[in-house]
């Protein structure tokens, strides 16, 4: 009788048989996605946008929760997460500027894993010894800041006198890889993407909670984030504009939006 027959299970050799064809299977595809990554490169060169920066987070977001969503019966959303960032990373790096400038405070090795975590190994990455320096990185084509939440830099404060640059990733992108704790920042242009946090500064005297409830009472939802030097970032969940009404009534005379991010794929 045939193993479906007996219901008895495949070898060992033909589970690998299976296993190899699999792989060649997955190259062919793979070598297509990347060539159709050069196709792209190719046509924003045709049309004068060769040196435009191709980071999009709202789209990629949107690709990563499809894949996450879809059926699977093994493939967890860390082994989907870690695959996709890298072909996105690859791809990103074939069709312009893109570049990687990690700030990690006192723990700069983690930082520079939540990076590549995000980003994937293809773009260059350089360490810095100050917040500024990997935010005047980001200022330049393709330039991606990743800076990390400690409690003795205020570097998101500076994003306030810098409306070009926005916080568009909280870093790590997986609840199930631990605590938020570094953000991403670029010129780039940030989008809803139907589940995400916003990021907003002020210098609102009086206590964290203080803040949290007034806002409260105009229906935003808050919780702080990091605290220096005399102003305090808070996330917010859900997508609000600079302009928002009501965040213009919150309290601080020194106050604003410095960007959004996704939620946590996972939850």
């Amino acid at each position: 009788m045939s193993e479906a027959k007996t219901g008895a299970a495949p070898s060992l050799d033909a589970v690998r048989q299976r296993i190899d064809a699999l792989d060649t299977e997955l190259l062919r595809l793979l070598d297509e996605r990347a060539s159709l990554a050069r196709v792209v490169a190719a046509a924003k060169k045709a049309a004068g946008d060769g040196e435009k920066f191709a980071l999009r987070p709202g789209r990629e977001a949107a690709i990563l929760r499809r894949l996450i969503a879809s059926e699977r019966t093994a493939a967890n959303p860390s082994l989907v997460v870690r695959v996709w960032r890298e072909m996105i990373g690859d791809s990103l790096s074939v069709q312009g500027p893109f570049h990687l400038n990690v700030w990690g405070g006192k723990d700069p090795g983690r930082a520079v894993e939540l990076a590549r975590q995000r980003f994937g190994a293809a773009p260059p990455l350089r360490q810095h010894a100050k917040a500024e320096d990997a935010i005047a990185a980001a200022r330049t084509p393709g330039g991606v800041a990743i800076c990390a939440l400690t409690p003795d830099s205020a570097w998101w404060g500076r994003l306030l006198a810098e409306p070009q640059l926005k916080v568009f990733a909280a870093l790590p992108c997986l609840a199930a890889w631990g605590p938020m704790s570094a953000l991403a920042v670029a010129a780039v242009d940030v989008e809803p993407t139907g589940d995400d946090r916003t990021f907003w500064v002020t210098d609102a005297p009086g206590s964290a909670a203080a803040v949290e409830e007034a806002l409260g009472h105009d229906g935003v939802a808050a919780d702080l984030v990091a605290e220096a030097g005399g102003l305090r970032m808070f996330m917010l969940a859900g997508f609000y504009q600079r302009d928002d009404e009501r965040l213009a009534r919150a309290p601080g005379r020194l106050s604003g939006v410095i960007g959004a991010a996704p939620a946590p794929l996972d939850v």
